[in-house]
């Protein structure tokens, strides 16, 4: 072994032994109650730093002076205005010692709290309020005292003086008192609301292919109208919404011109205009689907959005047939008024379904209105010729159409809701331009619901209904892609795909003039990624205009996995029928993204 000489031990040794040594042990000590610790806890950084595994000396004694305010903070969030915090490294007072003053070793820290009694609000004010503002109910006396429940009656006093057009309303002052004889907390706020002030000219930035008037136009910041922070969030909503922006946000000047209006900035972050995709499904009797889109979302310079799609269904499918789509969806945001989208579309279809063959060519132009986030209408002008081959035999028919939907959803998640509702109803006015041809009156709607008890939130009730209708012509002369069908992934699972029709006897099968359909779930989530399905499905159509008379029904019901992705959920149900010959004698298969309803 070579042996190390003695001046450079000795310098060795110095300097080892003025290294600090690591904290071993954090304590903490409550007095009377210990429900506070993980609080407390979450609030050190004596803690934070312990699970960090490594600290110097120096770093232990200024996170315990830091420590203090931090527990005080957390004590004051939970209502205890009389509380004492004492932190011992190795037995001293951590405030008594200098940052660089710190000990060689340290072995214990230990933190001592005293909470002391829960304290109550005494007096509360918070002044002046605008007409029909009022406290948090947080905030009143005799509620227990914490600085949380100031801070909402100070958020709260700030934002109801901006709902009123008081833009730079601000917190002006605030006095806190402790009455530590009677555990009694006296709070006074007082705002300063400033001048009522009106939207001022908008900027634009950040925007290098769609022009500055177009966002402004799509944004609808009506300049000269008082000012509100609702209609900042509904113009930054529709500039997300409009496709052409990854990002959008709105900055306010610091102060209002001489005319008490409030210059603004919108700064916009542009996507990249195009986009293609590819999407593909799989079910045991339809077989597989494959879809294709492309998107251009800012086609002619001012945010506007062109889709073409794509898809071929029945690939592989127990019938052999294949059904053929190809459409192109124009849609102008803000056109008359910020809230009112131009739509315009062709589609080319060809289908293959069991009961008819269809091929069509369709073009419509209409308006889409927007009155608020859930709600919107729509109204459209159409020209559809289809050619069709049947039990009835081949025919062709060209209409006129004026295609009116509205629809409500109050869903927390389009993909996989678990609480709200939606609403969704068409009614599509057609006239005939064929010599003989038949003109009525088609109708369609759809409502769901669904229900999460509880706040574990692992257990969801979902209920689908759909009812539809043809009004004016005879069942022989409809249309008959307007007509209506059950069975399937769409309405019931289990049951073959259009498997329920009209029979005019003699094996001629066409749809009905009106359908009704119920389907419900319950979906339990077992892990935070894997859930399971349990549904029922029904179905009804009759030969008359008029739902649940003059028809049959169908059932089918099984069991279905999911599974989470980023996407949404990852769907694989599995069915039988319940009525019918076939009852319990087959499966069907459905694979897909989202729920099914």
């Amino acid at each position: 072994m070579a042996r190390m000489n003695r001046p450079v031990a000795i310098i060795a040794a110095l300097v080892l032994s003025a290294l600090p040594t690591l904290a071993q042990d954090v304590r903490f000590h409550i007095s009377d109650n210990s429900a506070l610790k993980p609080a407390l806890e979450a609030a050190s950084l004596l803690i934070a730093q312990e699970a960090g595994g490594e600290a110097s000396a120096e770093d232990i004694v200024a996170a315990a002076r830091a420590d203090y305010p931090r527990l005080l903070a957390a004590l004051y969030a939970q209502g205890y205005f009389g509380a004492t915090v004492s932190i011992l490294i190795d037995g001293r007072e951590a405030a008594g010692i200098a940052p660089l003053d710190a000990p060689s070793g340290i072995r214990v820290v230990d933190i001592i709290v005293a909470p002391g009694p829960v304290f109550s609000f005494g007096k509360t004010e918070a002044a002046p309020l605008p007409a029909g503002a009022e406290k948090p109910p947080a905030f009143v006396s005799s509620a227990p005292a914490s600085t949380d429940a100031i801070r909402e009656a100070a958020r709260a006093g700030i934002d109801a003086w901006r709902d009123a057009g008081h833009a730079k309303a601000a917190l002006e002052s605030q006095r806190i008192i402790a009455d530590h004889l009677d555990d009694r907390l006296d709070v006074s706020l007082r705002f300063a609301p400033g001048a009522r002030l009106t939207f001022g000219p908008v900027a634009v930035e950040g925007n290098s292919t769609v022009s500055g008037n177009r966002i402004r136009e799509i944004a609808g910041l009506p300049e000269g109208a008082i000012y509100s922070p609702a209609e900042i969030d509904r113009a930054l909503t529709r500039l997300r919404r409009a496709g052409a922006f990854r990002a959008a946000s709105l900055a306010e000047a610091e102060a209002a011109t001489a005319y008490l209006a409030l210059p603004t900035t919108l700064t916009v972050v542009e996507a990249k205009p195009r986009r293609l995709g590819f999407g593909a499904e799989l079910t045991s009797f339809d077989g597989l689907a494959l879809s294709a889109y492309w998107i251009h979302r800012n086609f002619l310079g001012g945010s506007e959005n062109l889709r073409v799609e794509g898809s071929v269904e029945g690939i592989g499918g127990a019938t052999g047939a294949l059904d053929a789509r190809l459409d192109a969806a124009f849609v102008r945001p803000a056109t008359f008024g910020a809230d009112t989208d131009l739509l315009a579309g062709a589609e080319f279809l060809h289908r293959e379904d069991p009961l008819y063959y269809l091929t069509s060519a369709s073009v419509d132009i209409g308006l889409r209105r927007r009155f608020s986030e859930a709600l919107q209408l729509s109204l459209a002008l159409g020209a559809r010729t289809a050619n069709i081959a049947d039990d009835l035999g081949s025919r062709s028919y060209s209409v006129l159409t004026l295609p009116g939907t509205v629809s409500f959803d109050r869903r927390d998640n389009a993909l996989d809701p678990s609480k709200g509702y939606f609403l969704d109803a068409e009614a599509t006015p057609f006239l005939s331009l064929t010599g003989g041809g038949a003109s009525g009156f088609r109708i369609w709607s759809e409502g769901r619901a669904y229900f999460t008890p509880g706040e574990a939130g692992n257990l969801t009730f979902a209920a689908r209904a759909q009812l539809g209708s043809v009004i004016g012509p005879h069942i022989l002369a409809a249309p008959p892609d307007y007509l209506f069908f059950s069975g399937g992934g769409g309405t019931v699972r289990g049951q073959p795909y259009q498997s329920l029709a009209i029979d005019l006897g003699g094996g001629d099968r066409i749809g009905g003039l009106s359908l009704a359909a119920l389907s419900a779930e319950l979906r339990v989530a077992v892990t935070d990624s894997i859930g399971i399905v349990v549904f029922a499905d029904a179905g009804y159509v009759g030969a008359s205009a008029l739902p649940l008379t003059d028809g049959d029904w169908h059932a089918g019901a099984g069991l279905g996995i999911r599974y989470q992705t980023g996407l949404g959920p990852l769907r694989l149900d599995v069915a039988t029928p319940v009525t019918g010959a076939s009852a319990g004698q087959s499966i069907n298969i459905y694979i897909g993204i989202g729920q099914a309803f």
